[in-house]
C-alpha cells in the first residue's frame, strides 16, 4: 500500500498549499495561490498534460501553466489529477463570513415587481454572455502571482463572501469587494484583459464593466458613474476604464468589484496586496 505524501508549497503573499498525494514521491503538481473558499491556485505541468480538478478539464497556457479557483462554499477536499494517473487531494480552507440579519423591511424592496424581474433575466443572460466569450491570450497571465493591483485605493466597507438575510429570507451573497470613494474616482485595470461587456444602466449593478483576463478568469466592475471603455477594448493594467458612482441598487458611491474562474465566484482580495491601513481602517 501506498504512503500517503504531504508537500507544502509557498503560495500568493506567503500563505502555504498542503497538498497531499498517493504516493511517496511528492505531490504531482506544487501550487501557487490561495488553497481557500474563493481562492484561486496556480502551477505548471508538461504542456502536453491533462489537468483536471474534481473531474473538470482545465486549460492550460502554452507553457504549460494552469490556473484555477474555489466558489465561497467549496468542498473542503478536491481532487487534482495529472494525466489522470497522479491524483493530489488539495484542502480547502474554510472561511467564517459576515451574516446580518435586518427585519422589518418593506416586502417590495426585497421582492423585485415582475417587470423588474424580466429585466433582471434579460440583464443576466447578457453578463452570462460576457463571461462566457472564450480569450486565450497567455501574455496576461503568464506572471498570476503579479498581475492584479487595486483598481482603485479607498477605504473597504465590502468583504468577499458576507450575506444579509431580510424578514428572515437569505439574501444573495456578496461576491465582491466594497471600496467606498467619492462619485468620480477614476478606476483603473487591475490587470491586462479584454472588455466583453459595458453597460450604463444594469438594475442592479448600474454602470457595469466585465474584463476578461483570459482563460475564464474575469473581473467585473460594478455601479460606475460613467465607462471609459467599450466592448472589444483590449486593455493593460493601469488603464483607466471608468468612474466610480452609486448606479444600480447601490446606497453610496463606492466600486463593487467582482472577479469569477468559469462559474465560480472568486475573492479579489486574495490576489493583491494588503490595502493601506490608513485607507482601510
Amino acid at each position: 500500500m501506498n504512503t500517503a505524501a504531504t508537500a507544502l508549497v509557498l503560495g500568493l503573499s506567503g500563505s502555504w498549499i498542503a497538498a497531499a498525494q498517493d504516493g511517496a514521491d511528492g505531490p504531482c503538481v506544487g501550487l501557487s495561490g490561495n488553497s481557500v473558499e474563493g481562492g484561486l491556485i496556480w502551477g505548471r505541468v508538461d504542456p502536453d498534460s491533462t489537468v483536471t480538478l474534481d473531474g473538470e478539464v482545465l486549460d492550460l497556457l502554452p507553457d504549460g501553466q494552469f490556473v484555477a479557483g474555489f466558489h465561497r462554499d467549496a468542498q473542503a477536499v478536491s481532487e487534482l489529477v495529472v494525466n489522470g494517473t497522479c491524483r493530489q487531494k488539495v484542502d480547502v480552507q474554510q472561511r467564517d463570513y459576515r451574516v446580518s440579519r435586518i427585519e422589518g423591511v418593506p416586502q417590495r424592496t426585497v421582492t423585485p415587481s415582475e417587470e423588474h424581474l424580466n429585466r433582471i433575466r434579460r440583464e443576466r443572460q447578457l453578463v452570462s454572455k460576457a463571461k462566457a466569450t472564450r480569450i486565450e491570450n497567455p501574455n496576461w497571465l503568464m506572471q498570476i502571482d503579479a498581475a492584479f493591483e487595486w483598481p482603485v485605493m479607498g477605504r473597504i466597507s465590502g468583504v468577499y463572501g458576507s450575506q444579509r438575510i431580510y424578514n428572515g429570507t437569505p439574501g444573495s451573497p456578496h461576491y465582491g469587494i466594497d471600496i467606498a470613494v467619492p462619485t468620480g474616482t477614476p478606476v483603473y485595470a487591475p490587470a491586462a484583459g479584454q472588455v466583453t461587456l459595458a453597460q450604463t444602466d444594469l438594475f442592479y449593478s448600474g454602470g457595469t464593466i466585465i474584463i476578461d483576463h483570459g482563460y475564464a478568469l474575469s473581473s467585473s466592475f460594478l455601479h460606475l458613474s460613467a465607462l471609459d471603455v467599450t466592448v472589444g477594448d483590449v486593455v493593460n493594467k493601469g488603464d483607466l476604464i471608468g468612474r466610480v458612482g452609486a448606479s444600480g441598487r447601490a446606497t453610496g458611491p463606492h466600486l463593487d468589484w467582482r472577479m469569477s474562474w468559469r462559474n465560480r465566484r472568486v475573492d479579489p482580495q486574495l490576489l493583491v496586496e494588503d490595502m493601506p491601513t490608513q485607507i482601510s481602517d
